[in-house]
This record gives C-alpha cells, structure tokens and sequence, in this order.
C-alpha cells in the first residue's frame, strides 16, 4: 500500500489538520535527519565523540544507545534536531570555557572543541553540504526513475498585451536562446523568464527558416497556482499547449541524472540568494518568505499529488535548509565557520566574551526572522481575518 493512501485513509486526509501535520512532519524528519547525519558521520571521521544524536528537541520519547556511546533518540518536539558533541555546554555546540580548561591533557581526546581547527570546519560544514547532497540524489532518482517532462520551446499562443506581443513574438516561433544560453525546454525558458522582472531579454527565435532576434521584457504578474496559493513571477504572456507531440517523458541514465541533480540543486541555490538579493535591493517582495506553518500547508497541498512531489519538495526544502545554515550568522552552522575562519586568521580562537555576544545577536536574528516569517505564514492563511471575522 502506498504510504500516502494509507495517510489518506485516517479520517479524511484532504480536509484534516493532519493532512498538513503529517506530511510535514514526514518531510521535515528526512531533512534534519540526513543534515544531523552529515554532522555525526564526519565527527565520527575525525574521531570526535558525540553523546546525543536527536531528532526533536525537549524530552526523549524513545532512544538508545550503541556502542560508541552515542545516545540516539526521537524527542517531543518535532521541528528539528542536534548532535551533541562531547565537550558541548548545549545543542549549539557552545562550550563552558572555564570548564574546557579544567579537562586534563590526556582527557581531551575526542572533544570537539579540542579538536583542530580544520576537522572542527569539516564537522560543521557536513551538516548544510548532507543536505545537498541529499537533494542532488533525491532529483537523479526521480530523473532514473520517473522521468522529466519536457516541451519543446515553442511558442503556440502569444496573449494579447503581453510583453511578448510587445516584443513581436508570434505563435510558431520558437526559442533557441536567451541571452547567449540556448534553450532547449520550455522549462529552461521559463526558468530564465520568471526571475528576470522588468529585466529586458535578448531572444534568438527560429521562425520558419528564418533566424531572428527580439528584446522582451518580462512583466511581474501574480500567479495563482491550483491550490490557490499567489506567486509573484515574471511572464512573458507566452502559452505552450500540451499535446503528445509537445510533451514528452524522459529518463536519464544514473550519471546523467547525477549532473541533472546537481544543476537542480545549484539552480534552488542560485535562485533563493537573488531573491534574497532583490528582497535587500528592494525589487522583491519580503511576502514570499515563509516559514513552518507554510511549509505545513504546502506540504499538505503536495501531499495530494503523491509521494514522489512529496519526496520532491524534500529535496526543495533540503537545499533551503542547508543554505541557510551556511549563512554566516552566529548560532547557525555558518557561524561557526565565520568564528573559525576569524581564528585561522588571528592563530587563536576569539575571547569566549566576543562569542557570546556574537552568539547572542545570531539568537536574536534567527528569532526576528522566525517571527517575520510565522507572520508572513499567518497573513498569507489569511488567519487574521478569519479572527476578524468572528468577531464582526
């Protein structure tokens, strides 16, 4: 049985709560699982010890322990999880530097903190890079095995006061190159289209035996997806229809879908730091910044169409996650690599005062963006309104 239509089959899949909880939760355990994993794995490799490798935070519901000592177990509060290394003061791997100095010499073997430098680097960076890494095999598995839909860039129908009917575009006409980078899918095309806002585009266009050359310049338009939710992208005003000559399925051999998951992965990375870069510059909206309760609800929503979307969106969410460990803010993994590039430099750690400040104002910026986000999520499921509502 699929594990979907059994999760389908406990009271109404669709229309309960746990029709996002579930998958959530399900989505969310792979990704911190395999980003925990990369971190215990190269502690292991460089002969660090761990004492907890946890999934949730707070009270242990169910663990054990193997041989190495290692406590593994699942907690009460699903949305996350650490790896405790021994010589850590708690879960952010921050040590108490009074009590590190008391460790005698012969006792420090195996303790992170005294480890050197560049196996601590590599434990901290296993964790983001884990989580690409099981992007980019997660993406090659779908490209082996199911296949990607692929339509020819063609184009069938321009609308009418489009950018591209501004531009000359016409139906039959089809797309060999945007900006120097040819095209060979639809996809590709729209992948280039949909992040170029108010972004003139220089098009090479086939039409009949003719080659020609056209400027286009996307317009940002709200989207609406079959779930309802809006997306601000940029369109040209272009259709492709789909038909079995327009579309087709095609899988790849393992090496080639290796390469394929690996430009997806590059693309969600690329893609997310340009957004983050407009949201900075002022060309994007901060709107689309969501967090847990979002990923809730689009976990849901994927749910409906499958395990394989649903194991897709894990991939989506594994690359966002490890790139924002990757950010260099104190508390996340970046932070660490930040304070251990600073002792690179310097020959010597920074003073565990400079640390706890730093530690502190991370805390304090990871907890502005928890509660932007939750905001974005609460006006986005328009849940004040709903309030508003009962009490009008």
């Amino acid at each position: 049985m699929n594990v979907l239509n059994f999760l389908t089959g406990l009271g109404g899949f669709d229309s309960s709560i746990w029709g996002y909880v579930l998958p959530f939760l399900f989505v969310l355990t792979i990704v911190v699982f395999f980003h925990e994993l990369g971190h215990f794995l190269a502690a292991r490799a460089c002969g660090i010890k761990v004492d907890v490798f946890s999934i949730g935070f707070g009270k242990e519901i169910v663990g054990w322990n193997d041989a190495r000592g290692t406590r593994w177990k699942l907690s009460w509060i699903p949305l996350g999880g650490y790896v405790k290394f021994a010589g850590d003061e708690n879960v952010a791997s921050m040590a108490d530097a009074e009590a590190l100095e008391a460790v005698p010499v012969a006792e420090r073997a195996g303790l992170f903190h005294f480890a050197p430098l560049k196996h601590r680097a590599f434990v901290v960076a296993a964790g983001p890079f884990a989580n690409f890494i099981l992007a980019i095999v997660i993406f090659a598995g779908i490209f082996t095995f199911i296949g990607q839909t692929v339509a020819t860039p063609k184009i069938d129908k321009v609308q009418e006061n489009s950018a591209a009917a501004a531009a000359g575009m016409q139906p039959g006409d089809l797309v060999i190159a945007i900006d120097g980078t040819a095209i060979d899918t639809f996809e590709d095309m729209q992948r280039i289209v949909s992040v170029a806002v108010d972004q003139p585009l220089n098009f090479t266009l086939k039409r009949g035996d003719k080659q020609i050359e056209l400027v286009a310049t996307p317009r940002a338009t709200e989207m609406t997806d079959k779930f309802g939710n809006t997306h601000r992208q940029a369109v040209l005003g272009i259709v492709r229809e789909a038909g079995p000559d327009n579309i087709r399925i095609v899988r790849y051999n393992p090496l080639v879908s290796v390469w394929l998951g690996v430009k997806e992965t590059w693309f969600i990375v690329s893609r997310t730091l340009d957004y983050l870069g407009g949201v900075i510059s002022g060309t994007e909206k901060a709107d689309q910044l969501g967090g847990p309760l979002r990923i809730a609800q689009v976990s849901g929503q994927v749910a409906t169409l499958g395990l394989v979307a649903l194991v897709n969106l894990a991939a989506l969410l594994s690359v966002s996650i490890g790139l924002l460990n990757l950010f260099p803010v104190p508390l996340l993994d970046g932070g660490h690599l930040l304070y251990y590039g600073i002792e690179a430099v310097r020959g010597q750690p920074l003073a565990a005062q400079s640390q706890e400040i730093g530690y502190r104002i991370g805390l304090a910026l990871v907890m502005m963006l928890m509660l932007f986000s939750t905001w974005n999520d609460l006006v986005h499921l328009q849940v004040f309104a709903f309030l508003s509502g009962l009490f009008s």
